[in-house]
């Protein structure tokens, strides 16, 4: 199997035995501040914004599970597939982040959709290419090489809100989602 494939079936094995566990997050679980100082989802006035700054705090603030899925569908998909479909000019610092559990699950849905959907149409040589000036320092890696890492970013913090999920129930007596 060629690294496209292994890479692709990687994704999709994941996303498989992942997203199941994400159903019925409540908007109380997704904005859940377990300890002081979270970063977190905020409404402003001209709508919802991520908690962040550059360079990042050492160490860095805790973040929320509704932080931790707005990261996963906004900037590990949706920005990626906007910087290599769309160039729409999505911005880190905006304010169009979901504003509550249902539209964080519909948004990650859409862009791990369209995220997937153009890497699997991407042939072998494509593959190899440059990923070029959208993604910075790292514009002469490959493809390859950027959804690797985009699965080891979703792998990552994908197994955080896993853990959130499993602490948020425990706080309040319930059991753990995956029993």
């Amino acid at each position: 199997m060629a690294a496209r494939e292994e890479a692709l079936d990687q994704l999709d094995f994941y996303w498989r035995s992942w997203r199941p566990r994400l159903e019925g997050i409540t908007d109380e679980e997704y904005f859940w501040e377990p300890v002081p100082q979270c970063w977190n989802i905020r409404r402003e006035s001209d709508g919802w914004s991520m908690d962040f700054t550059f360079p990042e705090p050492v160490p860095p603030p805790f973040t929320t599970l509704g932080w931790r899925l707005a990261h996963i569908a906004c900037h590990i998909f949706g920005m990626r597939a906007d910087r290599h479909l769309a160039d729409s000019g999505f911005r880190i610092d905006g304010h169009d982040y979901p504003g509550g559990a249902s539209e964080a699950l519909q948004r990650l849905d859409t862009e791990h959709a369209r995220w997937r959907d153009w890497i699997g149409e991407l042939d072998e040589d494509g593959w190899q290419q440059p990923v070029g000036p959208a993604e910075g320092p790292f514009a002469d890696r490959s493809y390859l090489a950027l959804v690797l890492h985009l699965n080891r970013e979703l792998f990552h913090h994908g197994g955080e809100v896993a853990l959130l999920r499993d602490l948020y129930q425990a706080s309040r007596g319930g059991t753990r989602l995956d029993s």
